[in-house]
C-alpha cells in the first residue's frame, strides 16, 4: 500500500492507495497526525507493515507542518525499511522540507 502525505498547510492530506482523507489539525498536528494515519490504516483493515512505499509533499508550505510531516515519513520509511519519495518522484534516503523562504523566528521575550 502506498502512503502519500501532505502537511504543507493546517489541513493534512493523506492518501492510502486510491483513498484520500483530509483533516484540519490547526495547531494540533504534532499531537494528532500519527494517530490519524493509524486510524485510516485500520479503517482499511491495514497496519503499519502493509505500507510498501511513502511519498511526501515536501514543500513549499507551512514550516511547522512540513517539519512534522517530514519527521513522520522519515521515521516510518526508516523503521519499515521501505522506499521514500518526494513529491517530484525522486527517491530519497530522507526528506528535507523545501520551505521556499527562511523561517520567521521571533525575538525571545525574556
Amino acid at each position: 500500500m502506498k502512503l502519500y502525505l501532505d502537511t504543507s498547510s493546517d489541513t493534512a492530506i493523506l492518501k492510502l492507495d486510491n483513498q484520500t482523507y483530509e483533516q484540519n489539525f490547526g495547531h494540533d498536528m504534532a499531537e494528532k497526525l500519527l494517530e490519524f494515519i493509524h486510524e485510516k490504516l485500520k479503517d482499511n483493515n491495514k497496519d503499519w507493515h502493509d505500507i510498501t512505499e511513502i511519498e511526501f509533499m515536501s514543500g513549499p508550505g507551512s514550516f511547522t507542518g512540513l517539519r512534522i510531516g517530514a519527521t513522520i515519513v522519515n521515521t516510518l520509511a526508516s523503521e519499515l525499511d521501505i522506499p521514500l519519495y518526494d513529491h517530484h518522484g525522486n527517491k530519497q534516503k530522507q526528506i528535507i522540507p523545501e520551505y521556499n523562504r527562511p523561517a520567521n523566528i521571533t525575538t525571545p521575550r525574556k
